[in-house]
């Protein structure tokens, strides 16, 4: 039996991936969430479907760097079988208002990216190879994508930090900034998965522990009824939850959560993905990503605001943290 931490499985297509993985019998499934009393009655409602006895939940606030170096030293505490997958999935978007999180950080970026970033660095030292991190974009991220959703706009990890040191911002009213910065998160997700593919390639031209690591995204696609969007209003609200699920059988890459969450599992059990790293996945399928997300400047800058923010130290990552090659 391996081992699987699943962010964010107590709700959505983290429990749908989660309860996909219970069901191989193969793996004990982490359930990591922000709340210790929705992750016990995940882990319940997840025993009654798959009848799976290795699944635990554990807590990880990921707009908590606190919670998030807890959860690893936690998890390494504890005997479990060997640490094979990171799915960092939990992801939250705000269109009310902008909130900042303990750290003082924009709580959609402090979530969406800077927490995963940490959580990965701090577990990798723990991973047993071969092993995969599959990280959760979006296709919002990509404006070539008629997604109906506001284009990202990264101008530096900085200002996504902390938006209102911006000296020319873009003045956006509250629900289009909330959705600009979600899909410029999903951006970020895209640039955090493919430098920490270059990295982890120059650990195995190092011979160290990352030599048989793979990191991919993970595009969902659409899928209504989610809590995601839990922050809009009623009318939005309601048709996320009734209307845009009757679409599904006639609108490209809208699916059903149960059906992206195998497609997610599937990405960690099948076998033809065990040597595949740094691409993007539309399900099952390989696509390209957004222009932007191949920028290797973008990346690096991403990658070491991202180190100074989070305080991460040498001796907490496996990986270098100041500049690595980013050639393709």
């Amino acid at each position: 039996m391996n081992t699987a931490i699943v962010t964010g499985a107590n709700t959505g297509l983290g429990f749908e991936c989660a309860r996909a993985l219970a069901e191989t019998r193969d793996w004990h499934v982490i359930v990591a969430c922000r709340s210790a009393e929705k992750g016990r009655e995940a882990v319940k409602r997840l025993f009654a479907q798959t009848w799976h006895k290795g699944i635990e939940a554990m807590t990880l606030d990921l707009a908590s760097l606190e919670s998030a170096r807890n959860f690893a030293r936690d998890y390494a505490a504890e005997p479990r079988p060997p640490l094979r997958a990171i799915v960092c999935n939990a992801a939250t978007q705000i269109v009310t208002g902008r909130t900042y999180t303990e750290d003082g950080f924009e709580t959609t970026f402090a979530v969406n990216h800077l927490g995963h970033f940490l959580l990965v660095n701090l577990m990798l030292a723990q991973m047993a190879p071969p092993a995969r991190i599959v990280v959760v974009s979006s296709g919002t991220h990509d404006p070539a994508q008629a997604t109906g959703m506001p284009s990202p706009v990264y101008k530096s990890a900085r200002l996504l930090a902390r938006p209102d040191e911006d000296s020319k911002p873009l003045n956006d009213p509250n629900g289009t900034a909330g959705r600009r910065a979600y899909t410029t998160s999903k951006l970020c997700n895209l640039l955090f998965t493919y430098e920490l593919e270059r990295r982890l390639r120059a650990e195995k031209a190092g011979g160290t522990n990352g030599s048989s690591i793979t990191v991919n995204a993970f595009d969902p696609g659409l899928m209504p009824g989610t809590g995601l969007a839990r922050d809009y209003g009623r009318m939005a609200r309601f048709a996320w939850r009734f209307v845009l699920p009757a679409l599904r059988p006639f609108v490209p890459n809208v699916n059903s959560v149960a059906r992206s969450g195998r497609s997610l599992a599937n990405m960690l059990t099948e076998p033809r993905f065990e040597r595949i790293s740094g691409k993007y996945f539309q399900g099952t399928r390989d696509v390209p990503s957004s222009k932007d997300s191949y920028d290797p400047a973008m990346a690096m800058d991403l990658w070491e605001s991202s180190v100074a923010m989070v305080k991460l130290m040498p001796d907490e990552t496996i990986l270098r943290l100041r500049s690595a090659p980013s050639a393709a």
